[in-house]
């Protein structure tokens, strides 16, 4: 049984950083692509990022490319994301995801989930 686990949510002012951690147990951690997403009140759960088993593989939805950072370490099974100059329009609630496909960004095809951790980001 697969089990995810995040940390490091929270609130920060736009303009800011804050990294994201996941933690799998239950299973090995290098036979699963990883991914993160994210839903905001009322709107749908949508793709953040994700990276392939042998971490070359690396797809971002447009709206993070080039402030977000989707990266693991194997020995730790752990997935972050690192996020900076965050705006108010990242606000929500992010999940992390295992899967086999990094560039699936259809929430639905992902098998484990996290609970999910807040990240606010004030104006």
């Amino acid at each position: 049984q697969v089990q995810l686990v995040e940390s490091g949510g929270g609130l920060v002012q736009a303009g800011g950083s804050l990294r994201l951690s996941c933690a799998l147990s239950g299973r090995t951690f290098s036979r699963y692509t990883m991914g993160w997403f994210r839903q905001a009140p009322g709107k749908e759960r949508e793709f953040v990022a994700a990276i392939s088993r042998s971490g070359g593989s690396i797809n971002y939805a447009d709206s993070v490319k080039g402030r977000f950072t989707i990266s693991k370490d194997n020995s730790k099974n752990t997935v972050y994301l690192q996020m900076n100059s965050l705006k108010p329009e990242d606000t929500a609630v992010y999940f992390c995801a295992a899967g086999s496909n990094p560039f699936s960004t259809d929430w639905t095809s992902w098998g484990y989930w996290g609970q999910g951790t807040q990240v606010t980001v004030s104006s």
